[in-house]
């Protein structure tokens, strides 16, 4: 790695680029500070926020350290197809957010999370069910991008990696603490156009560094089979199925998606959401290429740790110059879903644990709400550096999220367009998903012989699950019947038996089937219907509609416009401990 050692940077360097980054940084979202903030522009900028911010927010968020590390690493592992899998499936989702986001606005214009959504629509426990699963899920994000600037930091300079974790930390939190999510989509816009420029310099430079094409021919032999086959089953089945149905439930679980799902203007979801789709698929594959080069040239990370790959391979091409370009690239790319965590986190402490579960929304005092967010953002910051230290697989972890929040998908979906789904339905199939999924997932129980072919049909069924949800949102519900029973029966031939060996992919997929089959069974049934209209009413602004101020955008037109009149059903009524009961809902 002699290549390597001369490229490393000094102390003073080091020092000197972080300071011009989050230094930077701070000061534009000093731009935007505010001498009496409020607290829903804190968490979602008024909900009124423009095209061009917003779709570099979501490009900017979608886009972190983790998943080019882990894109890289794919590449590695499966050879040329891994990145196609990682970045295209990624992208893709993106895009299948935005009819779903359509009709979340339509029922919650002014809404701040998901959870809050459903606890206007259910009550406490799925309230407190998604936001307890996000609150795990950010964490882990966050976690991950400590990482990936903490090895990023100890490769190239003389600190180590718990001091790069240290500045990581503490620059992020720096400029989003004040101002929170209006600082995060702010700095976004500045940060991805920076990391676009970045790569469309920086791959192509490291390819013809490494010889290109001349590497791919006379490499060729550093690849299996399987890794030089472009159409892959090992790698679809390890790698492309299990982050199709992943990175389907980030789309729909995710607070921050949500977030800025609430926070776009509602006449510019759809040019948003496509956007980003196209920056993020051209960005992340991009990048993921350098680890099939990496593989054609036999380059091996240092200690086997494939978190060192991007990094090193960086150090070892690129000139001084470029790679401080790179250093700032991969440092803005994990800083601009580290401030997205965090504001995520600050809104769900807000809004759903103080705003809904503490005080109730028209006693919640939005100072209080103020000092809750950012303190929060402290917290977190904490517990994320004190995790990061176990260094754990970045690919593993954006895996296991993913398949974590199969289990909420279903439901939550079903709650915004099907009357009878019921409070106890809800919270009932995400329980038993979450106590099927744990064991395939992490093979406590042996899958062979019978309960193997449990899990075999239970998988399958998700196939159908996955696929028709996606159909769904586009056509509606015909289309999505007919693609997701065929999806079962072209599948089944080739899946039984042998589906269940695969545990990370089927793990995912009995989250998903569990969820569905359960809530439905336990709704079908049920005679009463909500009435959607309510949720406008019980959901909105705490600061008397002040946040409209907060916008991003010149256009003052109200988000909500087209949304409805919000009514209450004459048979909709509060239990004692203060959780909503409209029709239908128990």
């Amino acid at each position: 790695m002699d290549g390597m050692e001369t490229a490393q940077f000094s102390a003073v360097v080091v020092l000197g680029l972080l300071v011009f980054f989050y230094g930077g940084t701070f000061l534009l979202s000093t731009r935007i500070g505010k001498k009496t903030e409020n607290a829903d522009g804190y968490m979602t900028a008024g909900n009124n926020i423009g095209f061009g911010i917003s779709a570099a927010s979501m490009t900017a968020t979608w886009i972190w350290a983790s998943s080019m590390y882990a894109s890289a690493t794919s590449g590695y592992t499966y050879g040329i197809s891994g990145p196609i899998h990682y970045g295209l499936w990624g992208a893709l989702m993106i895009l299948f957010i935005y009819p779903f986001g359509k009709r979340i606005r339509s029922v919650a214009p002014k809404a701040h999370t998901l959870a809050e959504v459903m606890y206007a629509r259910h009550g406490r426990s799925s309230q407190l069910m998604l936001a307890g699963s996000n609150i795990v899920g950010s964490l882990i994000s966050l976690m991950s991008n400590f990482i990936a600037g903490g090895v990023l930091i100890s490769l190239l300079s003389p600190f180590n990696f718990t001091q790069g974790v240290f500045a990581v930390a503490a620059g992020v939190l720096l400029y989003t603490l004040w101002s929170g999510f209006r600082a995060s989509v702010l700095t976004d816009f500045v940060q991805v156009v920076a990391m676009l420029g970045a790569v469309a310099v920086i791959v192509p430079f490291i390819f013809v560094a490494a010889d290109f094409p001349a590497a791919f021919e006379t490499g060729a032999d550093n690849l299996t089979p399987q890794q030089g086959d472009f159409f892959s089953s090992e790698a679809f089945m390890e790698q492309g199925a299990p982050y199709i149905a992943a990175v389907l439930a980030y789309a729909i679980g995710n607070q921050t998606i949500a977030q800025r799902l609430f926070a776009v203007k509602q006449s510019l979801i759809k040019p948003t959401f496509v956007t980003a789709t196209i920056g993020y698929g051209a960005m992340v594959i991009g990048v993921g290429m350098l680890g099939v080069l990496a593989l054609y040239l036999g380059f091996e990370p240092s200690g086997g740790d494939l978190n060192n790959l991007i990094p090193e391979m960086a150090a070892t091409y690129l000139p001084p110059a470029l790679l401080a370009v790179f250093f700032i690239m991969i440092i803005g790319a994990l800083s601009s879903t580290a401030d997205s965590d965090l504001s995520a986190l600050s809104s769900i402490m807000m809004a759903d644990v103080y705003g809904q579960n503490v005080t109730g929304k028209e006693k919640a005092n939005p100072r209080t709400m103020l000092l809750i967010g950012r303190l929060t953002m402290v917290l977190a910051t904490a517990a994320a550096v004190a995790f990061a230290s176990l260094q754990l697989s970045i690919l593993d972890l954006l895996v296991f999220v993913g398949a974590l929040w199969g289990a909420l998908v279903f439901p939550v979906l079903a709650s915004f367009y099907w009357e009878k789904v019921t409070s106890r339905a809800f919270t009932l199939s995400v329980l038993s998903a979450l106590a099927v999924f744990l064991p395939v997932r992490f093979s406590w129980i042996s899958v062979d012989g019978f309960f193997g072919l449990v899990v075999d049909v239970l998988s399958i069924i998700g196939v159908g699950v996955v696929l028709g949800l996606m159909v769904f949102g586009f056509l509606g519900a015909k289309p999505a019947r007919i693609v997701g029973a065929l999806a079962v029966v072209l599948t089944a031939p080739f899946a039984i038996g042998s589906l269940h060996e695969y545990a990370t992919l089927s793990g995912s997929l009995v989250a998903y089937s569990v969820s569905t089959v359960v809530c439905w069974a336990m709704s079908v049934g049920n005679n009463e219907r909500f009435d959607f209209a309510v949720i406008a009413e019980r959901t909105g602004d705490f600061d008397d509609g002040s946040a409209a101020a907060t916008a991003l955008s010149e256009d003052a037109a109200p988000a909500a416009a087209g949304a409805g009149t919000p009514r209450r059903r004459s048979g909709d009524a509060e239990d004692p401990d203060g959780d909503p009961q409209p029709t239908g809902s128990k």
